[in-house]
């Protein structure tokens, strides 16, 4: 009896391998070699796909910015199309935490990421933002939204109220937060992009309607 044939080995395989070891063991686990590994081949096959391993992590990093919805821009007043991207841009960073890193460096050639780009950026000036202040708009919330998605605020805090009693009179009630982490850490979001988004309006009042 035939056995079963091994699964064609094409780019989105590569992708998918390469983004499953990324987000359980880390960027750094990341080489040609384990994922030939994990995908059942000899690494000379991959590069059949891709040329460097930075290109794989190129295509990866692309996969996940592809996912990011950007229909709002073009649609929505530019206030509320920013909240809506911000929270988007920040569901796929948090999918995936061990990759933001890499994707904050910048878009690079990547399709995706750059479609990302001239969305944010065009929709800014179409609004009538001077073209400075359209791409520290758009640095600023990507920067916020990169930080968001690292890590959790409250999850930073032992679960041990020892460590606080006596030291840290302002902090007694710290060994609770990880209880609330997901709220704790999604209502800090919201309150940041509220403040950010109403700096921006009162800022465009100032820059563009005056």
């Amino acid at each position: 009896m035939a056995r079963p044939a091994r699964p064609v080995l094409n780019r989105q395989r590569i992708i998918d391998a390469a983004l499953a070891i990324i987000d359980v063991e880390g960027l750094a686990a990341l080489s040609t070699r384990r994922l030939a590994r994990e995908l059942r081949v000899q690494a000379p096959s991959l590069y059949n796909h891709f040329a460097t391993k930075e290109e794989i992590l190129d295509a990866v990093g692309d996969a996940i910015i592809a996912q990011v919805d950007l229909s709002m821009f073009g649609r929505d007043p530019w206030p509320e199309a920013l909240r809506s991207w911000a929270r988007a841009y920040r569901a796929a960073f948090a999918a995936h935490p061990n990759i933001v890193p890499f994707l904050v460096q910048g878009p690079g050639r990547r399709p995706a990421a750059l479609r990302l780009a001239d969305a944010v950026y065009g929709a800014l000036i179409d609004a009538g933002w001077p073209p400075g202040h359209a791409t520290r708009i758009g640095a600023t919330m990507r920067f916020f939204v990169a930080g968001s998605a690292l890590g959790s605020f409250a999850l930073g805090f032992p679960g041990d109220p020892e460590l606080y009693a006596g030291q840290y009179p302002h902090l007694t009630d710290a060994h609770r937060l990880p209880e609330h982490s997901r709220r704790i850490d999604e209502g800090a979001f919201e309150l940041g992009l509220d403040a950010l988004v109403d700096g921006f309006v009162a800022l465009y009042d100032k820059v563009v309607t005056h």
